[in-house]
């Protein structure tokens, strides 16, 4: 698995104020694309606090399976990561955004390899490129680090992104149990799936561009895990969620929020009953925006379908997905270029 290297788009904006933009990263087509206004929509919010909490936890519960089954999308607030965890990870994400290149890349991606420095999902000379730069990196279990990969400069990068990789990995199981008992599940039921599950996380860096209304950060997609906790590092905005009528749906982070969102094993996991959404990341046209993607997906000797529990009592052509092994799936999803929910359409019977 690999990704074709790229030039950086921030050493390009760099170089050049970012007011020429290469043909390979325009987007004319964005443009007219239908955005919602202020006040049109927004994907609902859940209390992580008042799930645990067994007074209200019934209420809040039921809020989290609506917002997992007809958005695929939430913020998470009073989540219990702490703030000093959460703000030196956006700290040491900026900083590490900020070095000079020569010294970013010396944790560039190399050759068969997806950690590093560098972009993801490029398998051809002449596909369109996302306007952006990542460090993508394996994070839990601690055994699956490749520390080659981990920058060492800020000096606390290394120590910051373990607390914080660790405390996210922690929501992200508990939300899971409570997703399993709202499915009339035993809570254990996904995550015995996960036993040795695999956390990753993407650093993005988004820069600014002047024609922004041409290009895109992120392209449209759906995430290949079970769950994506994303931390929107500055206050500039992007992530963008696309409604069944085709439109979408600006995220506004709050103030110490996840986002969250459905990944595309979950939804094959409850056969359909829990669903992955198309997102994508826009530009802004004069500052650069930061985010922290964490992905949370099932141990690489899992399998993926659909959960027996959820489709015994069904006839068997009701059943929607293939089922194969963990491996198998996430080499698919990385040696194809992202082009909104195709992948998981391949896995449909």
């Amino acid at each position: 698995m690999e990704s074709l290297p790229v030039p950086s788009v921030q050493a390009m904006v760099a170089a050049t104020g970012g007011a020429h933009v290469p043909p390979r990263y325009l987007r004319p087509e964005v443009a007219a694309d239908a955005v919602a206004g202020d006040g049109e929509a927004a994907i609902p919010i859940i209390d992580f606090e008042r799930l645990l909490h067994p007074e209200v936890c019934r209420d809040e519960s039921a809020r989290l399976h609506t917002a997992c089954q007809e958005w695929g999308f939430f913020q998470l607030i009073n989540h219990d990561v702490p703030d000093d965890v959460i703000e030196g990870m956006k700290a040491n994400v900026e900083g590490f955004f900020g070095l000079p290149a020569e010294t970013k890349k010396q944790v560039a991606q190399e050759r068969g390899q997806l950690e590093g420095y560098g972009q993801l999902f490029v398998v051809s000379e002449d596909q369109k490129l996302d306007w952006a730069d990542i460090l993508y990196l394996n994070t839990q279990p601690p055994q699956h680090r490749n520390m080659r990969f981990w920058p060492d400069k800020p000096g606390t990068f290394r120590s910051t992104l373990d607390a914080y990789s660790a405390a996210v990995n922690n929501v992200a199981d508990r939300l899971l149990g409570i997703m399993s008992t709202n499915l009339g599940l035993q809570p254990e039921a996904i995550a015995s799936k996960c036993v040795g599950g695999i956390q990753s996380m993407r650093m993005n860096y988004y820069p600014p561009c002047a024609e922004a209304d041409k290009v895109v950060g992120f392209s449209p997609h759906s995430d290949a895990d079970l769950l994506t906790l994303v931390l929107q590092v500055n206050q500039v905005q992007g992530l963008q969620v696309k409604r069944d009528d085709g439109s979408w749906v600006p995220v506004r982070p709050l103030q110490g929020a996840f986002v969250v969102n459905v990944g595309d094993i979950l939804q094959i996991f409850t056969n359909g009953r829990y669903r992955s959404i198309e997102h994508r990341a826009v530009i802004n046209t004069e500052r650069a925006r930061l985010s922290v993607a964490a992905f949370h997906s099932p141990s690489i000797h899992a399998t993926i379908g659909p959960l027996r529990e959820l489709v015994t009592d069904q006839e068997p052509e009701i059943v929607m997905y293939k089922t194969v092994d963990h491996e198998s799936f996430m080499r698919l999803f990385f040696s194809a270029k992202l082009e909104g929910k195709s992948f998981l359409q391949r896995m449909k019977l």
